[in-house]
């Protein structure tokens, strides 16, 4: 059993000896591989951080950009309505002023009509009373059978368009 033991047994020694070898090995490992992991790690962590910070910044850079694009386009459609305004008030004033322009031109092509139906109408009574002067002489001188002189066959016409001016 001596060579069972010694293959079995526990040498307080040898366990020392592992103790410290494991002891040694892992602040070696602490030193050169857990601490350059760890440094990594938060490293990583640290540059993750950033890129939340940025993509923060970015949303809230978006945000500013989006109000004030809404606030332009709110701008915009203020001025459109504003314009709209402004050119149906000039379409408005601009067809009052072709409305007055056009009365107008009717009062005058109505003033000038009647003008010309007056003197047309003088000049047809006129016309007329010549007319009536002459067949009145011609009448006359067939009832008279005489002849009228130039100074009577006048007072006659005179009389008669002054008869004829009167009953028109």
């Amino acid at each position: 059993m001596s060579g069972f033991e010694s293959f079995v047994g526990v040498n307080p020694w040898t366990a020392l000896f592992t103790f410290c070898n494991a002891i040694i090995t892992f602040l070696v490992l602490k030193k050169f591989l857990f601490k350059p992991v760890k440094q990594m790690i938060d490293d990583r962590q640290a540059e993750i951080d950033a890129m939340y910070a940025d993509a923060e910044a970015a949303r809230r850079q978006a945000r500013e950009l989006e109000q004030q694009y809404q606030e332009r386009l709110e701008g915009v459609k203020r001025e459109s309505d504003a314009m709209l305004r402004q050119a149906n008030a000039r379409a408005q004033a601009r067809e009052a002023e072709l409305l007055a322009e056009a009365r107008q031109q009717a009062a005058a092509l109505r003033q000038r009509a009647e003008a010309q139906i007056a003197q047309e109408k003088k000049k047809a009574a006129n016309e007329l009373k010549a007319e009536i002067g002459g067949i009145a002489m011609q009448i006359a001188s067939r009832v008279v059978e005489r002849e009228v002189s130039e100074q009577d066959h006048r007072a006659l016409i005179d009389a008669f368009i002054a008869h004829v001016g009167d009953a028109s």
